[in-house]
């Protein structure tokens, strides 16, 4: 009942700006009605579909506005299309076909792929496609294996941790995670994978060019205008026109294995399609 409410105030706006001659009062309450172009109209049902019950009065004022004039639009735009094409310009019966037949066709590939395509790719296909398209995976953008700290520049802790997170020794980053659990804002190991050099940039809030320049002895840390220190020692990196590793490529082979699985699905539909409707006689070519 509160939307409904809302609904109704909306209407007499919309109303009032479509210049209706029609009273408020008899618009939603006597047939439905909440605005009108010409002939046409939009009903408080359709209205209702659009209009959360649980949202707020002014959200409720919104989406009716945004709707109303939505539709009105598009009333209105159809109403000259049709005053001003000519009757083979307004014929759209061969786009309709057409569309009707595309779509059908894509439903019945997605339904016949859905049912048989095979998604599993086994870590042997992936590396065997990696071994086969190496110019495939070559980095436009530097790569790195790192650790990330965002801690206050004048906590005690700050050159012990830096210290240990640059560590080979196991114990020392236990120990460096273990300080920066109560020291840091942020504390991430990513040595364990890569990572774009432009992302780890982001957290400083630079571009990959300003934070490589600003490594020393694999170490850069770069203070922000609040008072925190960024830090990052990278264990690892690749430049740009590097192979790209096989353990960073590994997500993106596995979807191209199964992309190309599906357009050979499809493609070999089609051929046995046609084949088979050859084989019937139904189709030949005259």
């Amino acid at each position: 009942m509160h939307n409904l409410r809302i609904i109704g105030i909306t209407v007499g706006i919309v109303l009032l700006a479509l210049s209706s001659c029609r009273t408020i009062s008899s618009l939603v309450h006597d047939d439905q009605v909440v605005a009108r172009v010409g002939r046409v109209c939009l009903y408080k049902s359709e209205l209702d579909k659009v209009v959360p019950a649980s949202a707020s009065a002014q959200d409720s004022m919104a989406l009716a506005l945004q709707y109303i004039n939505a539709w009105a639009s598009d009333v209105v735009f159809l109403d000259v299309a049709e005053s001003q094409l000519s009757k083979s310009d307004k014929d759209v019966s061969r786009e309709l076909e057409e569309y009707r037949r595309s779509l059908l066709k894509y439903k019945y590939e997605q339904k016949y792929v859905n049912e048989r395509l095979d998604t599993a790719v086994t870590a042997d296909e992936i590396s065997g496609y990696y071994e086969e398209h190496k110019n495939l995976f070559v980095l436009k953008s530097p790569i790195a294996k790192v650790r990330y700290m965002r801690i206050s520049s004048g906590s005690p802790n700050v050159s012990l941790i830096k210290k240990k997170m640059a560590s080979t020794v196991v114990d020392d980053l236990i120990e460096a995670d273990s300080l920066a659990y109560f020291s840091a804002d942020i504390f991430t190991d990513y040595s364990g994978g890569w990572i774009s050099i432009a992302q780890l940039a982001g957290n400083f809030g630079t571009d990959y060019t300003t934070l490589m320049s600003k490594v020393k002895n694999s170490m850069v840390e770069m203070e922000d205008s609040s008072g925190k220190l960024n830090v990052a020692y990278i264990v690892d990196y690749m430049a740009a026109g590097d192979q790209a590793p096989l353990d960073y490529c590994s997500d993106h082979i596995r979807d191209m294995i199964i992309s190309i699985r599906k357009h050979d699905l499809i493609n070999n539909l089609e051929r046995d399609l046609l084949e088979d409707a050859r084989s019937k006689g139904r189709f030949e070519i005259l």
